[in-house]
């Protein structure tokens, strides 16, 4: 029954998402109790219409009285984790700082994004090659996701 119930939900999210391509699935479980959560992102972002939308496309079509469930659709928050490359994409041209699996962190403008890697830009200030004193230089490092620990956007206000 349970596999059942799920392909059900799994089909009517399905179903939402398409008639809002906009729109893309983050996470989504059903837990016990059929506690369904759905985690959305969006290509402009994800309005409280967007989580009713598809709340309602997978709500009204379930029977409470064949299954009792708990629906929550939620959008992810300005300081979630990026997950997808269509969030990468989405936050081109943003500070983002990415956690590198050895531990450093590196902070920069995500300038490119392909399917297998992201490319960061930022200035530093090291030492000269020659005598005292620092200079300014512009870095870039191209990084592959699977480097990647954890990268958010940098929110400055």
């Amino acid at each position: 029954m349970a596999t059942m119930f799920k392909e059900k939900v799994t089909n009517l999210l399905q179903a939402g998402l398409e008639e809002k391509p906009d729109l893309f699935l983050i996470d989504f479980s059903i837990g016990a109790g059929n506690k369904i959560a759905i985690t959305l992102d969006g290509d402009n972002g994800v309005t409280v219409e967007d989580c009713i939308f598809i709340s309602r496309a997978i709500e009204h079509n379930l029977d409470r009285e064949e299954e009792d469930f708990s629906l929550e659709v939620a959008s992810c928050g300005a300081t979630s984790p990026l997950k997808t490359v269509r969030q990468y994409k989405k936050n081109e041209g943003r500070t983002l700082a990415i956690k590198l699996q050895s531990g450093k962190t590196i902070e920069g403008k995500l300038t490119n994004v392909t399917e297998e890697t992201v490319t960061l830009e930022w200035k530093a200030r090291e030492p000269k090659p020659v005598g005292k004193g620092k200079v300014t230089v512009q870095k870039i490092e191209e990084i592959a996701y699977n480097n990647i620990v954890e990268a958010k956007v940098v929110i400055k206000f």
